[in-house]
């Protein structure tokens, strides 16, 4: 359930139509609009534009977090939102308003006519438009899908570039090997730019670094160029060659979130702008990024919690975030029973395995208002197949929550809603 105005989801509704395809990969339609519009991307403040499979948003939130507890303005794009459209765009710190995105989007139309484009792309433009009318010191910058052909990937100066963990995911638009998908993402490098990159797996790493010698880009690889590392009384330090910083474990749960602020202190590390202890240490306390190990302490379905008991939600959806998360449950000394919802196109054996071992009961829903989602009974199948004893299949949260109820019995435990981020948006929408 969207939180939209009436006027933002119907100006976003038209543009829906402006091309038969959802997603068709290309820089053709975005350089051509981007011209016609005075090439908004030119003026936009300075960019470290972010690809990878997953991780890209919680990096990008700690890194907000740092500059602007630093005093710097930020500008932030990120997709896809989970509960309104305005999450996406990001103006000095506030979501943009809708009556100025109704605005731009009307504006951009006019420019375009009834010339074929596809909805990230003249959202996109939107995005730039918007940022290079309002000042600020920096563009932190998400790429919606691979890399090489994204429409975000037409700056050509950034100030940086950074990858996040990369693995098998939109394997129909980027290709079946992770060489394949490492080397989409790694376009988004440019000569003179550094490049952060988190630890990648052989086939990506190898990509990577033959993608940065053939263009003479330094990439700053973890446990190479730089490291992080946790300590058990809540410090994490972070070291390279030249910077040493020492700071609070962050408020993003979950122990993958060490390895995403190490790329995003490293990324900090390698620009031109400065952080003050008290913003490296206030970022840390004051960061979030809704949707991903989120504790949820109000609402519906935290009513129906049985006394101990923790509401969680997290829309990872591809393997190495089952893994992600199984590395957060084996961390905890709690009972964990699943609500899951996840999308048909998903390898969703793989997101399932790693959270076998950590997992009392299973129950599995379909996704509000997405008929491409994968059915219950499926993904109860799935599941059961996969080593979880106990599954059930419900029509909705509340409904697994209830029959979940036997099994929240011990002293302590955690509700864990996962699968897809449009099942987070839809909790987070009506039940939050």
């Amino acid at each position: 359930m969207s939180s939209d105005t009436p006027a933002l989801t119907a100006a976003l509704d038209r543009i829906k139509v402006l091309h038969p395809k959802i997603i068709d990969l290309s820089l053709a339609r975005i350089e051509r609009l981007l011209a016609d519009l005075g090439s908004p991307h030119l003026k936009a403040p300075p960019v470290v534009h972010v690809a990878g499979t997953n991780g890209k948003g919680s990096v990008i939130a700690l890194m907000r977090s740092v500059f602007e507890a630093s005093g710097y303005r930020v500008h932030v794009y990120t997709s896809p939102h989970l509960v309104s459209f305005t999450e996406r765009i990001r103006l000095c710190g506030d979501l943009i308003d809708s009556n100025l995105l109704v605005e731009l989007i009307a504006h951009i139309e006019a420019v375009n006519g009834d010339a074929p484009i596809t909805f990230f792309e003249i959202t996109t433009a939107v995005a730039y438009m918007a940022y290079a009318q309002i000042p600020a010191d920096v563009l932190l910058l998400e790429t919606g899908l691979g890399g090489r052909l994204d429409a975000t990937n037409v700056v050509p100066k950034p100030h940086a570039t950074v990858l996040t963990p990369i693995a098998m995911d939109h394997m129909s638009y980027l290709g079946d090997s992770l060489a394949a998908i490492a080397a989409e993402k790694a376009a988004i490098m440019k000569r003179g730019a550094p490049c952060i990159s988190a630890e990648q797996r052989a086939d990506a790493a190898a990509v990577i670094e033959d993608r940065a010698s053939s263009i003479g880009v330094d990439v700053a690889l973890q446990d190479r160029d730089w490291t992080i590392e946790d300590d058990p009384f809540g410090t994490v330090r972070y070291a390279d060659s030249e910077t040493e910083w020492s700071v609070p474990r962050p408020r993003l749960a979950g122990p993958h979130q060490i390895s995403n602020l190490g790329v995003a202190l490293a990324t900090l590390a390698r620009l031109p702008f400065a952080f003050p202890s008290f913003g490296l240490r206030t970022g840390m306390r004051q960061v979030e990024w809704p949707g991903r190990c989120q504790n949820l302490t109000s609402g519906p379905l935290t009513r129906g919690l049985a006394a101990g008991w923790e509401l969680w939600l997290d829309g990872g959806h591809n393997p190495l975030a089952g893994e992600a998360l199984a590395a957060w449950l084996a961390d905890e000394t709690t009972v964990t029973v699943v609500i899951c919802g996840m999308m048909a196109n998903k390898d969703i054996a793989g997101f399932i395995e790693p959270l076998v071992p950590h997992v009392a009961a299973f129950a599995a829903i379909p996704i509000p208002g997405h008929e491409t989602c994968a059915t219950a009974d499926d993904l109860a199948a799935l599941a059961h197949g996969a080593g979880i004893a106990s599954t059930a299949v419900a029509a909705s949260a509340e409904d697994a929550l209830a029959l979940l109820q036997p099994h929240l019995t011990t002293h302590r435990g955690r509700v864990l809603i996962c699968g897809s981020l449009y099942l987070a948006g839809e909790i987070l929408s009506e039940h939050a």
